[in-house]
């Protein structure tokens, strides 16, 4: 087995464990949702509190090992599987960095959601980047546009800016330390641009290969 799929499965493995240890604690109903100033806005019940986060990181994980066993272009994700294998040990470890801090809330810690989870979400957007830079051209993984999928080069132009771009995002995301309350829209509004921008640039870019 691979020492990724060793180390995601010791994560998720810890998340069930803390879930059954805590669940004692926890009332009746447990806080689920935070808006974007951070307050609770929504809760479900005890036993989905303690156990959705690992159940949905087992789920996350299964489906990212399946998807390039049924990708018609696997032999491309061959080229970056390693960078693509460190994106799924990431996002697991993301969603347990979110399952600590939500316990920590509803066992009485008292935190700026957004705030402490901003860090965690620029590493995120910035190896996002260096997973698309790396990229070859897939069905499953990266700027799929109808026309970065109908063209190698579209692809990786347009790849090579989006690197760049998802750093970006990275980098905006740490607004969030210290302006939690103007973050989200902060970076909404760079994403909202982000992806108009990025579709438009492949199709122009397959255009110009056209002619």
């Amino acid at each position: 087995m691979k020492k990724s799929y060793i180390i995601i499965l010791s994560i998720i493995l810890l998340s069930f464990t803390i879930g059954l240890y805590f669940y004692p604690q926890f009332s009746d109903k447990v806080a689920s949702h935070w808006n974007v100033r951070g307050d609770v806005d929504d809760y479900m019940g005890k036993f989905w509190g303690a156990f959705l986060m690992p159940i949905v990181s087992l789920a996350i994980f299964l489906m990212l090992i399946f998807i390039p066993k049924i990708d018609p272009l696997k032999a491309n994700i061959a080229k970056f599987r390693k960078h693509f294998d460190g994106f799924i040990v990431l996002i697991v470890l993301f969603l347990f960095y979110l399952y600590l801090l939500s316990i920590l809330w509803n066992l009485g810690a008292r935190f700026n959601m957004g705030q402490v989870l901003a860090p965690a979400l620029g590493v995120l957007f910035y190896y996002c980047g260096v997973l698309v830079g790396k990229a070859k051209r897939n069905w499953f993984i990266g700027i799929r546009t109808p026309w970065t999928l109908s063209s190698d080069t579209v692809w990786d132009k347009t790849h090579k800016l989006g690197a760049k771009l998802f750093k970006v995002a990275g980098a905006v995301a740490l607004i969030g330390v210290v302006a939690p309350k103007i973050s989200f829209f902060v970076l909404f509004s760079f994403i909202f641009a982000f992806v108009i921008y990025i579709v438009v640039y492949s199709y122009l870019e397959y255009q110009k290969e056209k002619k």
